[in-house]
């Protein structure tokens, strides 16, 4: 069974480092934590009509923070993003 596009790929990722690499045809993704690099190039095919040359991985992990104003103890949410490079000249338009 496949999974929809938009169950996929959550949310663009928009990052001063995500901007400096859409310059080298290389696009940030937060995507779902079960889905894998097969799946996410599926739905950047489906949804921006771009075959990627490559997607890589990563996982983010859950940190203990502190609130600033009550000094409270909490957790960030981690996650997982991909990192979509396409082919010299293909565009993806986020915005």
């Amino acid at each position: 069974m496949q999974k929809h596009s938009g169950k996929i790929l959550l949310s663009p990722r928009i990052t001063e480092k995500g901007a400096y690499l859409s310059d080298q045809d290389a696009y940030v993704f937060n995507v779902a934590r079960t889905a894998n690099k097969h799946e996410v190039a599926a739905a950047v095919f489906e949804l921006f009509k771009v075959k990627p040359r490559m997607v890589r991985m990563l996982a983010t992990p859950r940190k203990q923070v502190m609130t600033r104003g009550t000094n409270r103890t909490g957790m960030t949410a981690g996650g997982k993003k991909a990192y979509v490079f396409l082919k010299k000249g293909d565009k993806i338009e986020i915005i």
